[in-house]
C-alpha cells in the first residue's frame, strides 16, 4: 500500500470537530436516558416507529467519523514507516479491545443473577468500566516502566477475573455477547473495513463498491426468506455490514475531500452522495421503514446523508472560512473520545455501588432534567480539559 500523498501530514480540525460535537451530543443523550418526561424527539424511537431522532443519529455518526479517520491513520503509519505486520496488528488490537470493553459494558447492565454473586453487580460494574483506563492509558514515556506493567497487566488480570465471578441469570458461570455493546459494533465495524481498505489499498472505488455491497447485504439480511438471513455465518457479517455501511461513507467522503484536487468551489461528487444517500434511503423505506433498533437500510442512508451533509457545513466553515475558535469548547472530547465515553459510566457504577445519590428527585425529569442532561455533558467536557493536561488520555 502506498502513501497517499494528498494526505500527507494534514490535520482536518472540521474532522475534530465533528467528532467533538457527536460525543457531547452522546453524553447528553445517554444522561437523558435516566430522564422521565421527555418529549419523544428527545429519545430513542421505538423499533416499529418507521422514524429517527437525532439521538439515533449518535451511533451513525461515530461510525462514520471512524470512517473519515481511516485514511489519515493508515497513512500516518505508512509515513512513519510501519511493517504491514505492524499495521495488522494493531488493527486486530484496537478492534479486539473495542468489543471486549464492549462485552463488558453490557453484562454489567443486565443479564446477572446477583444472589449468586460474590460481589455486588455495581461493584463488578464499577470495575468493568474502570479497569480499561489503566489498561489503555497512553503513558508518558518517562513513566516507570514497572508501575506501568503493573496498572496495565493488574487491569487485564482483574477483568480475567471478574468474567469468572459473572454468573448469568441462567445459573452458567461466565459472561455472553448478549449484544456487542456500541464500542464492540464500533470494533466490529471498524475491522471489517480496515481489512478491506488495506486489501484494496485505500482505492476509492473499491471502497464505493464497499457501501453499495453493504447496503445490499443489510438489505437481504432483513428479508427472512433470503438466503443471507437463513444461512447463520452470512447473517452474522450482514448484521455488521449494517454499520460497515456508515464506516466505509465515512472513508468515501474522506477521500473524495481530502485525496483529490477540489477544482471548484462546491464538491460535485460529495453532493451527489448526499443525493445518492437520501434517494436510497427513500426508496427502501417503504419495504423496511427507518429504525436504528432493526438497523435497517434506511436508517443507515439517511444517517450518511446528514452525517455527510454536517461534515460539509463544518469543512465550508472551518477548512474554507476559518472560523474555528468557537470549537475549542469541543475539542477536549475530541482529542480523548473513548475516555469521555466511559467516564459516565465509572461514575454511575460509584454511586450505586456506594448508594450515593447527589442529584435531586426534581432534576430527574422534564425540563429540569433536560437542563441537568446538559449541565452534566458540559461538566464531562470541562473534566476531559484536565485530564488531557495530565497526560490520562486512552489510545488502543
Amino acid at each position: 500500500m502506498k502513501i497517499k500523498e494528498n494526505l500527507f501530514n494534514q490535520r482536518i480540525i472540521s474532522i475534530d470537530a465533528l467528532r467533538g460535537i457527536t460525543i457531547f451530543v452522546m453524553i447528553f443523550v445517554n444522561e437523558l436516558a435516566s430522564i422521565k418526561n421527555v418529549p419523544q424527539w428527545m429519545k430513542h424511537m421505538p423499533a416499529d416507529a418507521d422514524a429517527m431522532t437525532f439521538v439515533d443519529l449518535v451511533f451513525p455518526a461515530f461510525l462514520f467519523i471512524v470512517g473519515m479517520s481511516v485514511p489519515f491513520a493508515f497513512n500516518a503509519r505508512l509515513i512513519k514507516g510501519d511493517s504491514s505486520k505492524t499495521i495488522w496488528t494493531h488493527t486486530f488490537k484496537r478492534a479486539i479491545a473495542l468489543i471486549v470493553i464492549g462485552v463488558f459494558m453490557v453484562n454489567a447492565e443486565y443479564g446477572y443473577d446477583a444472589s449468586k454473586m460474590i460481589i455486588a453487580p455495581a461493584f463488578w460494574g464499577l470495575l468493568a468500566y474502570a479497569m480499561p483506563i489503566p489498561i489503555w492509558n497512553k503513558y508518558p514515556k518517562d513513566f516507570p516502566l514497572w508501575l506501568k506493567n503493573i496498572l496495565q497487566y493488574g487491569g487485564i488480570l482483574v477483568l480475567i477475573i471478574l468474567y469468572f465471578l459473572y454468573i448469568q441469570d441462567t445459573g452458567e458461570r461466565g459472561m455472553t455477547p448478549k449484544w456487542w455493546g456500541i464500542l464492540g459494533l464500533i470494533g466490529w465495524a471498524y475491522l471489517f473495513t480496515v481489512i478491506y481498505y488495506w486489501l484494496v489499498s485505500g482505492n476509492l472505488w473499491a471502497m464505493i463498491v464497499l457501501v453499495f455491497f453493504s447496503v445490499a447485504m443489510n438489505t437481504l439480511n432483513l428479508i427472512e426468506s433470503s438466503f443471507v438471513h437463513n444461512t447463520s455465518w452470512l447473517s452474522f457479517i450482514a448484521g455488521h455490514l449494517t454499520h460497515v455501511s456508515l464506516v466505509s461513507a465515512g472513508v468515501v467522503i474522506s477521500l473524495l475531500f481530502f485525496d483529490r484536487k477540489i477544482s471548484s468551489k462546491i464538491n460535485w461528487p460529495v453532493v451527489g452522495f448526499i443525493v445518492f444517500f437520501t434517494v436510497t434511503a427513500i426508496l427502501l423505506r417503504p419495504y423496511f421503514g427507518i429504525s436504528k433498533i432493526k438497523g435497517t437500510p434506511s436508517w443507515t442512508m439517511f444517517s450518511a446523508a446528514i452525517c455527510t451533509l454536517l461534515f460539509y457545513f463544518l469543512y465550508w466553515l472551518m477548512e474554507v472560512k476559518k472560523q474555528t475558535k468557537w470549537s475549542e469548547f469541543f475539542m477536549p472530547a475530541a482529542a480523548n473520545p473513548l475516555l469521555i465515553y466511559i467516564l459516565p459510566g465509572v461514575i454511575y457504577y460509584f454511586n450505586k455501588a456506594l448508594n450515593i445519590h447527589i442529584l435531586p428527585d426534581y432534576f430527574t425529569e422534564g425540563i429540569l432534567g433536560i437542563i441537568w442532561s446538559l449541565v452534566f455533558s458540559t461538566i464531562m467536557l470541562f473534566v476531559m480539559k484536565i485530564l488531557n493536561r495530565y497526560k490520562i488520555q486512552l489510545h488502543l
